[in-house]
């Protein structure tokens, strides 16, 4: 089976946080309304993080991440659970610090409902992280 974006009008996302909370200018939405113009701006903090919860069970493949650079984040951790569960870590990966889309093979993912990105060492001194776009390639389970 051919892998499709999992990202859906039913997919619901939460985010760390909202720079100076500026939801209308820089909301997590725009990380997924496929215009480049947009992005979500994290505040300040270390180890910010997207939450994705799906409509139903997911197996994750991929995942395709537009930085800003120079607000990158040089590890990201996934990790997913299923409705109820507690999070565990399905794998770490490793983008460059620039501002082209990268993308990133996730290997034997466990069937999930959520999945959290924990963007980890941040390139920003104060730990922003920007992100133009976002998305989780893989197969519905359920």
């Amino acid at each position: 089976m051919m892998a499709t974006s999992l990202i859906c009008s039913e997919t619901q996302s939460r985010v760390s946080s909202v720079l100076n909370r500026d939801v209308k200018q820089y909301g997590k939405k725009y990380m997924f309304d496929k215009n480049e113009e947009t992005c979500w701006n994290s505040d300040q903090g270390e180890n910010q993080w997207v939450l994705l919860d799906f409509p139903e069970s997911v197996q994750v493949s991929e995942i395709k991440i537009l930085f800003q650079g120079g607000f990158s984040a040089k590890t990201c951790r996934l990790e997913g659970c299923l409705k109820e569960g507690h999070f565990t870590e399905i794998s770490h990966f490793y983008p460059e610090d620039n501002n082209c889309l990268q993308s990133f093979p996730i290997q034997k993912a466990p069937a999930v409902d959520k999945i959290k990105i924990l963007f980890e060492n941040s390139a920003d001194f104060f730990g922003r992280v920007i992100v133009y776009s976002l998305d989780v390639f893989g197969e519905k389970t359920s």
